[in-house]
């Protein structure tokens, strides 16, 4: 009897520990680790900025880290528009003329862009022509159109839109100029962020007091027809909702979004990279990722409820 005693007692306190191993397996500091192995594989630089809007819990790394934002200013440009609508400064139905000249900031002289560079094209086919300021926003988000973009920055004011970032509490986001001013590139002068700063964006965006609670809804809704889909969404389940805005160029891959679960809960990711040796290998570990953080939250729910 006391040898089926001592194995029935063995037992029963092997049934007791599960939920402590479940909750040791689940906890945020073994997804911190996990995400610390598999960035530590890649050749580059990241930060990370996540925060789950209903808990609280965040996880940072490098947030303070300087980076250019590449595409990722495009999303406080559209803030800066909203913003000017609300106080009447403006009309989502104002037209832009089609004009392919800016100024540099480096020193005064014009420039025009290169289509090639672009991923939107039409545009450049309607030189003359005029397109409403909504067109231009949807096509710089969800397209990620640098000649929307630079449009819309001469119209809003690259210093506005940074003191509106400011207002916010972005400190450390300067959105100096519009997009392929390369003699302002060569010079240093660049717009940048921090992966901080951007969660902050995003996590005003989903608690609905980035400019108003209508004009963050529908900020969301732009954001939610992204076409590029490496990162944040990429491994995650069709029917989780994703508003984000992604940035790239040689050496450089970002993405920023806000994560909508099926269930109404939200939270804020960011992931910034530079310096990447495999542009596919450190989007795939970026990818990874966003769907560690997806399963921790996901699960969180059930836990609470165990």
């Amino acid at each position: 009897m006391s040898g089926k005693y001592c194995l029935f007692s063995i037992l029963i306190m092997g049934i007791m520990n599960l939920p402590c191993q479940a909750q040791q397996k689940n906890s945020l500091e073994h997804l911190k680790e996990k995400i610390s192995e598999r960035l530590a594989a890649e050749k580059g630089f990241f930060a990370i900025a996540f925060k789950d809007l209903q808990t609280g819990e965040t996880i940072f790394q490098n947030e303070h880290s300087l980076f250019h934002p590449a595409s990722t200013m495009k999303t406080p440009v559209m803030v800066e528009a909203f913003k000017e609508a609300a106080e009447n400064e403006l009309s989502f139905s104002d037209s832009i003329l089609l004009k392919n000249e800016f100024m540099s900031i480096a020193d005064s002289s014009f420039f025009s862009l290169d289509s090639t560079n672009d991923s939107e094209k039409d545009l450049y086919q309607h030189l003359g022509e005029k397109r409403s300021i909504s067109q231009l926003l949807y096509k710089m988000i969800t397209i990620s159109s640098n000649f929307s973009t630079n449009l819309l920055v001469e119209k809003l004011g690259a210093s506005r839109i940074t003191e509106t970032m400011h207002d916010l509490g972005l400190g450390e986001m300067q959105v100096l100029r519009g997009v392929e001013d390369n003699k302002a590139y060569d010079k240093g002068l660049n717009s940048v962020t921090t992966a901080y700063d951007l969660m902050l964006l995003f996590e005003n965006l989903g608690n609905g007091q980035l400019v108003s609670a209508q004009a963050s809804a529908e900020m969301i809704r732009i954001l939610e027809d992204q076409r590029f889909n490496e990162i944040i969404p990429a491994e995650l389940p069709l029917r989780v909702k994703v508003a984000h805005k992604t940035g790239s160029f040689p050496g450089v891959h970002h993405d920023s979004g806000l994560v909508i679960l099926p269930d109404g809960r939200k939270y804020v990711l960011v992931l910034l990279s530079k310096d990447l040796k495999d542009e596919k290998s450190a989007t795939r570990a970026m990818a990874d990722i966003s769907a560690m953080i997806y399963k921790y939250v996901h699960r969180q729910k059930h836990a609470m409820h165990y």
